[in-house]
C-alpha cells in the first residue's frame, strides 16, 4: 500500500507539473495519467524507481539552474527524472544479480 501512495505521490506530481507546464485541458490529462501510472509503478513495486526520479529530478533542477540560471530548471529537473528513472531501474537489477541466492541444479546433489 505504501508503494502505490508513493507512486501516486511522485508520478502524481510528476503529471501535474507537465500539466501547469501545457496548459489548459492537459492539465487534467497529465494528472489523471500520472496518477494511472504511479498507481500501476506501485503495484509492482517500484520504490527504487520512484527513489531514482525523486532524486534525478532535484539533481537535475540544480544542475540546469547552476549551469544555465532558473529559466531552465524544468528542463533539468525532467531530463534528471528520465535519468533518476533509468539509474534506478539499473541499480535495481544490478542490485538483484549480485544479491541473489545461487541455485543448484538437481545435477550438484546427485555428485
Amino acid at each position: 500500500m505504501i508503494d502505490v501512495l508513493l507512486g501516486v505521490g511522485v508520478m502524481g506530481t510528476v503529471g501535474v507539473l507537465i500539466g501547469i507546464l501545457l496548459g489548459g485541458s492537459f492539465f487534467y490529462f497529465a494528472a489523471g495519467l500520472g496518477v494511472i501510472l504511479g498507481i500501476g509503478i506501485g503495484l509492482i513495486g517500484g520504490r527504487r524507481f520512484f527513489l531514482g526520479i525523486f532524486v534525478g529530478t532535484f539533481l537535475g533542477g540544480a544542475m540546469a539552474w547552476a549551469v544555465s540560471g532558473p529559466e531552465n530548471i524544468t528542463v533539468g529537473a525532467g531530463s534528471g527524472a528520465a535519468m533518476g528513472g533509468f539509474l534506478g531501474i539499473w541499480v535495481s537489477m544490478l542490485i538483484d544479480v549480485f544479491w541473489r541466492k545461487q541455485v543448484q541444479t538437481s545435477s550438484d546433489h546427485e555428485a
